[in-house]
């Protein structure tokens, strides 16, 4: 199985609290961000990851380049508009079969994730499942509807939604096929990813993750090594 990193923004909130670290090499319980994201993913059942990352600073790049992950790593180097863009960036690299993407500050436990992958195998029917929470840690979530299945049921109505995306996702390749048919710039976020694949008829599970928390603030970083049970642990 294929992975994808989406690691390609610019940490804006961290930078106003003066927090200069490029945001996938901030660390958690010791440990970039970026370095927990690959091993997530390989736990989850990864054989091989593609990383998008910004072209402000080569840092990022040089840490992916000189770190031995246990399984191979390409990197595109390219600073984009949009996570949406980021994710038509990775096309080369998934398109051709299914494969787990991750945003690179969304911490959850790795063997959630892995079960994830294990629930999405067993829904043939679908075009992708979401991780999903009711823990709402993002200031834009993403609201979703699960049905009584899990099937999801609408995207973005907080007020029929319990859930949120977790910033975690397996999905069909046919996702791409669907941003030919929108054309190039078609997308401002990658959550109009999602919507456009429900909007068009597609099948699509959420499955819960438990906790999660989306790294974009100092106080992220304790609550990621909380939810990790990392905290007072030395490293």
């Amino acid at each position: 199985m294929r992975a994808g990193i989406i690691a390609a923004g610019l940490g804006e909130r961290l930078r106003r609290a003066g927090i200069t670290t490029p945001k996938p090499l901030l660390a958690i319980g010791g440990e970039p961000l970026i370095a927990r994201a690959i091993a997530t993913v390989r736990t989850a059942g990864a054989t091989s990851v593609a990383c998008i990352v910004n072209a402000e600073t080569d840092q990022v790049r040089r840490f992916l380049a000189e770190t031995d992950f246990g399984v191979p790593v390409h990197v595109v180097q390219r600073t984009t508009a949009s996570s949406a863009e980021s994710f038509l960036a990775l096309r080369p690299l998934l398109d051709g079969a299914p494969f787990l993407l991750s945003t690179v500050d969304a911490v959850i436990a790795p063997a959630a994730v892995a079960a994830l992958v294990r629930a999405a195998t067993a829904h043939r029917d679908a075009a992708g499942v979401l991780g999903v929470t009711t823990v709402v840690d993002d200031e834009k979530p993403l609201w979703a509807e699960l049905g009584a299945d899990d099937r999801i049921v609408t995207l973005g109505d907080a007020a029929r939604a319990r859930h949120v995306t977790a910033g975690v996702y397996f999905l069909k390749p046919l996702v791409y096929s669907l941003a030919d048919a929108y054309g190039a710039g078609s997308w401002s976020a990658f959550r109009r990813v999602l919507c456009a694949l429900l909007e068009h008829g597609h099948v699509l599970y959420g499955y819960d993750v438990g906790p999660s928390v989306d790294v974009d603030r100092p106080e992220d970083v304790a609550a990621a090594e909380r939810l990790l049970g990392l905290t007072g642990r030395a490293g």
